[in-house]
């Protein structure tokens, strides 16, 4: 697939670029995009809830009532999990969500969620660029001339660019990353992908 080389003003520069068939146009295989997302949102689960259970709280260890023939149920001390403020039973412990994917699976499953999106025509790819200082209006002016304001925009550069980064940090539906840490969660959660040609290069290197 050929897809036609813009520049930051929305203009055709008259060059193309094609995409890798191998990443762009595989058979997507939809179980591994549901692991890999799967996954990255089990990272993302910091996993601290606590309850204190019964030998955990504070309060008196002293047998409340007689064991029989107090015409109720048994029950030993205030911090039973039968009393009002007593401990919890079986409550949350802080424990690690995250398990581990193979390497191919996880690139399958990019290469799946990047074919999805060539498929849907939902990738720009733009001329190389780069701001002099932090600008968000700048950035607006080029969402405006690609035509995608309103969408969830996911930019891709080549490296860490700290200008383009920060003009675009305080829009809610813009993300910038760089492109080796293309993922598919935030591939398939952006409406429109917008890929300069460096970036397009650094992806054909990664998963290619």
């Amino acid at each position: 697939m050929e897809i036609n080389v813009l520049n930051i003003k929305g203009q055709e520069t008259g060059r193309k670029v094609t995409l890798n068939e191998s990443i762009f146009g595989i058979e997507p295989n939809d179980h591994v995009i549901y692991l890999d997302v799967k996954r990255y949102l089990a990272d993302q689960r910091q996993g601290t809830s606590k309850a204190k259970e019964r030998s955990e709280h504070a309060g008196s260890t002293r047998k409340l009532g007689r064991q029989k023939g107090g015409g109720g149920a048994r029950h030993g001390d205030i911090n039973s999990p039968l009393l009002r403020g007593g401990g919890r039973v079986f409550g949350p412990r802080p424990r690690d969500y995250r398990f581990k994917l193979n390497k191919k699976v996880v690139a399958l499953a990019r290469k799946s969620a990047l074919t999805y999106k060539a498929q849907e025509n939902a990738i720009i790819v733009v001329e190389d660029f780069n701001f002099e200082a932090p600008k968000t209006k700048e950035f607006l002016s080029i969402v405006k001339n690609l035509n995608v304001e309103g969408k969830k925009l996911l930019l891709v550069m080549p490296e860490s660019n700290k200008n383009v980064y920060l003009s675009a940090r305080n829009l809610q539906k813009a993300e910038c990353i760089i492109a080796s840490n293309v993922n598919t969660y935030k591939v398939l959660n952006a409406d429109v992908m917008v890929v300069t040609e460096n970036s397009l290069k650094a992806i054909d290197g990664i998963l290619g």
